[in-house]
């Protein structure tokens, strides 16, 4: 073998080097991909070179767990072009890598775990966190162990007590854990960067709730990637382990979804690439609380900030917090004009506040995967970020949130009753004022017409019933070995909506007269 690898070394003298910032095959680390990386790979090969196993599974080009010939085969195309180079993935590309499937290990302190049991007790929605030890996140062989982090309860009518009955403490001996959501913040206590995963701070960990096919929410956001919504958070499959001290073990709640949440570090990292223009503006979580987040002309609506108490309202400030009346004004002031500019002037102005464009693909998809939870049918589950401070000049951009009942999982709420076979251009109510105006102009209603095909034409590889089918069995494969659990629920992938749905003959992975997919394709491709 050494000859061999000695002779292949040798065909590399005259070729061009591959250069990037941080590419693959880059053995040495040097930010160029040539013949010094093909040395130090034979050398590793040979057993010259001492290499953790970071490194060596930076070696292992092929991905085969094993360091040979092959990846000097591999290394040697990547040089003559013959394979494009790829980029290490770093940051949100790293955690968020949906080729990966991390792991993640939570511990917490018996005295923590049960003052999270009373937090739920005195509020089931509450929003504190408490203190976990430790925290440890584990891909592709690489670990990053973080001391000292805060975890909390997540979900609106998905949240449940997350052991035994309401007054009742930890059990050791016969715990009665149950899948919750979390929300896990790496830095509540300890502000530095070693208290961040590749520099991300936060995760959403959320159970399939309701979701028996373990895809639903998946599948909606890596469509908006797909369709080019970089508005969408990102989000990836993990698998989730929980300790409470004391415990003989830690317990191994299952798969989970990994969510990118929307907040200070999601605005940052999208001004970085230009996305945004700045982070520095105001953000508002906008929910049905109460009452429906509408957006409609009025002055006393629930306005408040994220003060760290367990309160909720319609529209809560994420960021800019002292400057909350200032932000207050901007909001009521984007609020006049959506409902009170005439025909003309609306046009006008909705294109200078807002990437219109980018809007209706968002919708388009949002109709398309069957969001009836959402601000044009429910007043519900979505962000505004206006990119200034500036009570005036500002570009607003609405963040879709929440995917979890969709894709045939509905009920008959506001204009819904079928979320397959709903007009899409009849999604929504006619009060929830942003999208129905944009319909009432026949190049935004065309464009919106157009991104919807788009969606779900044959070959485009988003909507089309195959291709998405396709996409789901891929994802199953690689979570199906790894759902059961230990706390006993959601034990199998099943293909049906939620229970309580009001249309449970809808299928994802079965083609036919009940597949979502193609109901959905039908009712798209009949507008005119």
């Amino acid at each position: 073998m050494k000859r061999k690898c000695v002779l292949l070394a040798a065909l590399l003298a005259m070729t061009c080097v591959a250069n990037a910032a941080s590419l693959r095959g880059d053995i040495t680390g040097e930010g160029i991909v040539d013949v010094d990386d093909v040395n130090a790979l034979i050398n590793i090969i040979l057993g010259k070179t001492e290499v953790t196993a970071d490194e060596r599974a930076i070696a292992d080009l092929t991905g085969d767990d094993i360091v040979d010939v092959d990846d000097v085969n591999t290394l040697i195309n990547i040089i003559l072009d013959k394979e494009e180079p790829e980029p290490v993935k770093t940051g949100v590309d790293y955690v968020w890598d949906m080729d990966a499937l991390p792991e993640i290990h939570i511990t917490v302190s018996l005295a923590e775990w049960n003052r999270l049991l009373d937090l739920y007790d005195g509020n089931s929605g509450t929003k504190q966190y408490v203190a976990a030890r430790h925290f440890t996140f584990v891909q592709n062989g690489e670990r990053t162990e973080i001391d000292s982090i805060g975890l909390r309860l997540k979900g609106n009518t998905s949240r449940r007590r997350p052991e035994g009955g309401w007054g009742e403490h930890h059990d050791a001996q016969s715990p009665q854990l149950r899948h919750v959501h979390f929300g896990v913040n790496l830095r509540k206590y300890v502000k530095d960067e070693a208290h961040t995963v590749k520099g991300v701070r936060k995760f959403h960990l959320k159970w399939f709730k309701d979701d028996a096919v373990y895809v639903r929410e998946v599948f909606c956001y890596n469509l908006f990637r797909q369709a080019g919504v970089w508005t969408a958070s990102r989000d990836n499959y993990c698998r989730l382990w929980l300790r409470i001290e004391g415990d003989a073990a830690e317990t191994y709640y299952g798969i989970y979804e990994m969510i990118e949440p929307v907040d200070e570090n999601y605005l940052k990292q999208r001004a970085d690439t230009t996305m945004f223009s700045s982070s520095k503006g105001n953000l508002w979580k906008c929910k049905y609380v109460g009452q429906p987040a509408t957006l409609a002309q009025y002055y006393d609506g629930d306005y408040w900030y994220d003060d760290d108490s367990d309160d909720t309202h319609t529209y809560t400030l994420q960021t800019n917090t002292k400057s909350f009346d200032n932000a207050k004004a901007q909001l009521i002031d984007f609020q006049l004009k959506l409902n009170g500019k005439g025909r003309d002037s609306f046009y006008k102005w909705i294109k200078e506040v807002c990437d219109v464009d980018l809007l209706l693909k968002t919708y388009a998809v949002n109709v398309a995967v069957g969001m009836w939870d959402d601000y044009w049918n429910n007043a519900n589950n979505y962000y505004l970020y206006f990119n200034t401070e500036d009570l005036y000049t500002y570009q607003v951009y609405f963040i879709p949130y929440d995917y979890d009942n969709t894709l045939g999982t509905s009920l008959q709420v506001g204009n819904q009753s079928d979320s397959g076979r709903q007009n899409p251009l009849q999604w929504g109510v006619q009060s929830n004022r942003l999208i129905q105006r944009l319909m009432e102009y026949d190049d935004f209603k065309a464009k919106y017409i157009e991104y919807l095909k788009e969606i779900v034409a044959d070959r485009s590889d988003l909507m089309y019933c195959t291709d998405a089918i396709e996409r789901i069995r891929a994802w199953h494969e690689k979570i199906r070995d790894y759902v059961r659990n230990d706390i006993g629920e959601d034990m199998v992938i099943e293909d049906r909506p939620a229970y309580w749905g009001n249309h449970p003959e809808y299928r994802l992975l079965e083609l036919g007269e009940h597949n979502f997919f193609q109901v959905k394709a039908a009712s798209i491709n009949a507008l005119e």
